[in-house]
């Protein structure tokens, strides 16, 4: 009987091992006001520790008997593609610009580092803990390394009678804005609309761009 409570004792550990690491990850996430936060991440790091505990443990009973094969390995692999729901769940695609990546990503590593307290590799889940809290939070810096350029779409209207090559690279070209893709429609005999996709250097902002389009007066409108 003792060893059977020494045994449960064990695998809570690795429970509340888990729990504890999600909670780190979890914290992070929503202190910076991501939609996944500490209830996500402690569920996924504590069910995925459960399942370990159950593929290694939870048929031992049955295990070496006649007619049994079993494979513990496969409720790992059946772990690691049910979580790919909860990862596109986080991830939308707003003009051009893709959200919930890293969120996506924690999540997946939230996994590992369940399944690593359920094998009982307490050094590894803790050492991933922190490779990931860490890596999370260096993201939030403004480093300007980490910095990666900004995709976004701009509606303009223009008039028909001014030179469309002349005013892009005027606008654009000179303030080193790259323009990706370009759609051009006659709106009336005086006006064209103009769809870009275009490639902001890291340094823009949002006012950066308002201030230079209310600035040129080719444009007539425009919609970001």
């Amino acid at each position: 009987m003792r060893a059977f409570w020494i045994t449960q004792s064990v695998y809570l550990f690795r429970l509340l091992g888990a729990a504890v690491c999600g909670i780190c990850i979890g914290y992070e996430r929503e202190n910076n006001l991501k939609m996944a936060g500490i209830r996500t991440h402690v569920i996924v790091a504590l069910t995925a520790s459960l399942m370990m505990i159950i593929s290694k443990y939870g048929f031992s009973d049955v295990l070496g008997k006649t007619g049994f094969r079993l494979d513990p390995s496969r409720i790992s692999a059946g772990v690691v593609t049910a979580v790919g729901f909860l990862g596109a769940s986080v991830i939308f695609t707003h003009k051009m610009n893709v959200s919930g990546l890293t969120t996506a990503a924690g999540i997946w590593a939230t996994v590992g580092i369940g399944m690593a307290f359920g094998t009982g590799m307490y050094v590894v889940g803790i050492a991933a803990t922190l490779c990931v809290v860490f890596l999370q939070f260096l993201s939030h810096k403004d480093f300007q390394l980490l910095k990666t350029t900004k995709v976004g779409k701009l509606t303009l209207q223009i008039d028909q009678s001014r030179d469309v090559d002349c005013i892009l690279e005027n606008i654009f070209m000179k303030k080193k804005i790259k323009i990706e893709n370009i759609y051009v429609k006659k709106v009336d005999q005086d006006m064209l609309l103009l769809k870009l996709y275009v490639k902001f250097p890291t340094r823009y902002q949002l006012e950066d761009v308002l201030r230079f389009l209310k600035e040129t007066p080719e444009i007539l409108s425009f919609d970001i």
